[in-house]
């Protein structure tokens, strides 16, 4: 998960009630709640900075520039630089905390019971989570040069949720051969990412009605491993009669 560094995960940063901060014969226990609040406020306003950008980002902007940010953060430019380098570093941890805030919301789903409860928990925290994180995925389709790291949280974020869909339909895909399981599960997550969900939206279905579209598709999907149990014992049986019996190919 993408972490936003914070002025306390540096080195500088070494508490004062260490053996280092108590050789320099400074009192630990009265620097520390000073350096304390100081690492707090500098990591509140970085915090606040980069939630100007995703502010910025959720209406729909992919320019963004220090004065206009400092502006909607309500300090100054000067500030922005303190705390970060250039604006490149800034969209990165602002990308990084949004994708903070999008795993904070994800949570369990069933991996075991009947199918049409694990499928409608699945499609109820997809369009929930999906609706939400639009804004910002259509701002990374619109940044001219995205870096690594934004590039990296978009292609982990859509790792997780394949990742969670092999385990909520764990009981389906294991019927299947491999190729087949793999197909599977790539059809599926097809239809439960985010550019499904922006097709149908910009179709013209409103949320609910594209959540049941994307409900529609994973039961249709999921449909082809019903008989795959029975297909697989009637293929060992065709293999066993033809082993038993083989067929003698030589002309007559």
């Amino acid at each position: 998960m993408p972490q936003n560094p914070t002025p306390a995960d540096t080195p500088a940063n070494t508490p004062a009630d260490t053996p280092a901060g108590a050789a320099a014969g400074t009192p630990a226990r009265k620097a520390a709640p000073a350096a304390d609040g100081r690492t707090a406020r500098g990591r509140q306003t970085r915090e606040k900075i980069a939630d100007a950008m995703l502010s910025l980002l959720d209406e729909g902007q992919t320019h963004f520039p220090a004065e206009r940010v400092a502006e909607r953060a309500g300090v100054s430019r000067r500030l922005v630089f303190h705390h970060f380098a250039d604006m490149a570093e800034l969209t990165d941890i602002a990308v990084g905390r949004r994708m903070d805030q999008l795993y904070a919301r994800i949570r369990p789903l069933p991996t075991e019971g009947p199918r049409e409860a694990r499928v409608a928990a699945l499609t109820e925290q997809r369009a929930r989570i999906l609706e939400w994180l639009t804004p910002t995925r259509l701002a990374v389709m619109r940044l001219e040069n995205p870096s690594d790291r934004v590039l990296e949280a978009v292609r982990l974020m859509l790792d997780f949720g394949r990742v969670r869909l092999a385990k909520i339909f764990a009981d389906e895909l294991d019927r299947l051969p491999e190729q087949r399981r793999t197909d599977l599960l790539n059809a599926l997550d097809a239809v439960t990412t985010w550019s499904a969900w922006h097709h149908w939206r910009s179709s013209g279905l409103d949320q609910e009605a594209a959540r049941r579209t994307m409900g529609t598709a994973v039961h249709a999907l999921l449909a082809a491993t019903d008989h795959a149990d029975a297909d697989r014992q009637n293929a060992d049986r065709e293999d066993r009669r033809a082993a038993q019996d083989p067929v003698d190919g030589t002309p007559e």
